[in-house]
């Protein structure tokens, strides 16, 4: 079983990372880390300030956010670096490929990348991986807005790593990459909303049964064998994945409720036995 990292500053000589890639990424990880205070505190501060306190669970998912912050931050510099060489295809003149291929390309790239986190999440949750990439995110069985952004250190590499081969290999306008990570960043906040925090059916509605959102994702943080993906269903459908009993629940409004012990709290799970997904493989 792996660890989490709880100091990235001891780990910089040891991962060879130059100070100048630090010094440069230093503005991206305040602006990193200020987007996700406000996106997640803001949720937070309406949904959940009210009825609980800030809990052992919420205070652990903030500590890895600012590591993910701070590996996602070194990515950006590094992708500057590299359109420095002239070694991304990031381009500023919509006209360069037609307005049109705007929209296209900004539907490819989620699509790649709903399929890339299928992909890493599901391998992720294997026992030999778990511990090293994604124990940590699973610490709080009810997960919040502040859960959304906390990724073990190793996955935020994985994850940050994609995103720098996107704009080395795909043709992309600043204004799409910026929309990407825009969509990335409210989306992983409202699907770790919690669902007794919101109206039974928001927001799954027809669209529950194409987009993922909060009942969807919650699923996954009590059964982890189930539920990988990010933006779209088609991949648990696809790959068998999915809840079986998702749909019909979601037509009868009876979708499972919180578990009251880590309501608004967010207390952190001590339950070692919990299946990481890979026990019946």
């Amino acid at each position: 079983m792996g660890q989490v990292w709880t100091n990235p500053l001891a780990a910089l000589p040891w991962l060879g990372i130059p100070s100048s890639l630090v010094v440069s990424g230093l503005p991206f990880f305040v602006i990193i880390l200020a987007r996700y205070f406000l996106v997640a505190g803001g949720s937070w501060w309406l949904l959940y300030a009210r009825s609980g306190r800030l809990g052992e669970g919420i205070r652990y998912d903030i500590r890895l956010s600012v590591l993910s912050a701070g590996v996602f931050a070194l990515a950006t510099a590094g992708g500057l670096t590299l359109e420095g060489f002239g070694l991304t295809r990031l381009y500023s003149q919509p006209q360069q490929y037609g307005w049109w291929y705007l929209a296209f390309s900004y539907l490819a790239v989620l699509l790649l990348q709903d399929g890339f986190f299928y992909a890493t999440h599901r391998l992720f949750h294997h026992r030999a991986l778990y511990g090293w990439f994604h124990q940590g995110h699973h610490r709080s069985r009810q997960p919040t807005p502040w859960t959304s952004f906390a990724f073990d250190p190793l996955e935020a590499v994985v994850q940050a790593v994609f995103l720098v081969a996107v704009v080395v290999l795909l043709p992309l306008h600043r204004g799409t990459l910026l929309a990407v990570l825009s969509t990335m960043t409210v989306w992983a906040m409202v699907n770790h909303l919690g669902l007794d925090h919101l109206p039974l059916r928001f927001p799954h509605h027809w669209l529950g049964h194409w987009v993922i959102g909060p009942a969807h994702h919650s699923v996954h943080h009590r059964r982890h064998q189930m539920h990988y993906g990010l933006y779209f269903t088609f991949w648990d459908r696809l790959f068998g994945t999915e809840d079986p009993a998702y749909t019909e629940r979601l037509h009868q409004g009876a979708l499972p409720p919180s578990p009251p012990s880590d309501r608004a709290v967010g207390k952190p799970r001590r339950d070692r036995n919990v299946q990481t997904g890979s026990d019946r493989e």
